[in-house]
């Protein structure tokens, strides 16, 4: 990879967890004070957000919103910090698309069939289609393995087998892991969560879908793709 994409966020503070109020929310700790923030992604994170984890919040400085803070990353033991913004793969995907010298189209939000799709390229005639999922999931650090979905998808499921379809009538089709923390290098379908979804893989794979897992390097304030990796062996299940 020539160009990195990397994200480095501006007016970050400090703080402590204290609990997770719904989905949306969660009350933190920033200087002393226990204030109410946004989280900037809608997984379950059971293993990040436990009571006193170190935490990066992004302040806004906007009297519309509802809270002045973004929750973007998370210290967890054995891989420092974890990058929980969910919008930060595609962000950084849209980067290395448009860097790469490859595609004369670089088009997000793509409808194609009854999905939307997050990005359709084209490249000397070829259209693609590429799906981005970011995982923040791994039972074991050592390992360096992740684990997707953390939370059962029956939208990852139909995204799967729509790309499938779509490479059986002539795309180019990947879906692509962005791994947002450190040290992990590879990504397995978490079975115990919902197996449907790995069924799913296998069954993309075999179809011509490429399986490619994006290697980060995670600060509390930035988050930066460092490698590239291919993998075939759903395709031979």
């Amino acid at each position: 990879m020539k160009y990195k994409p990397i994200i480095q966020y501006e007016n970050t503070v400090p703080g402590i967890f204290v609990k997770r109020i719904n989905r949306f929310t969660a009350a933190v700790l920033i200087d002393g004070k226990q204030e109410q923030v946004h989280v900037k992604n809608t997984g379950r994170l059971q293993e990040l957000l436990v009571p006193n984890a170190k935490v990066t919040l992004q302040r806004f400085d906007n009297p519309e919103r509802k809270t002045a803070y973004d929750l973007i990353s998370v210290y967890k033991p054995g891989l420092k910090w974890v990058n929980i913004d969910s919008l930060a793969p595609n962000v950084l995907m849209k980067q290395m698309l448009e860097n790469s010298g490859t595609f004369e189209v670089v088009k997000p939000e793509y409808s194609y069939g009854d999905s939307r799709f997050d990005f359709y390229m084209k490249s000397a005639g070829r259209k693609c289609l590429r799906e981005v999922k970011g995982c923040t999931l791994t039972n074991d650090p050592k390992t360096k393995i992740g684990l997707f979905p953390d939370a059962p998808t029956e939208r990852g499921v139909k995204h799967l087998n729509e790309l499938a379809e779509a490479a059986r009538n002539g795309f180019y089709c990947s879906i692509c892991f962005v791994i947002q923390m450190n040290g992990i290098h590879l990504v397995h379908p978490n079975n115990a969560t919902q197996p449907e979804f790995g069924q799913a893989l296998i069954r993309a794979a075999k179809a011509g879908v490429g399986v490619v897992y994006y290697s980060c390097h995670v600060e509390a304030d930035s988050i930066k793709i460092t490698g590239e990796t291919g993998d075939y062996r759903y395709a031979q299940m």
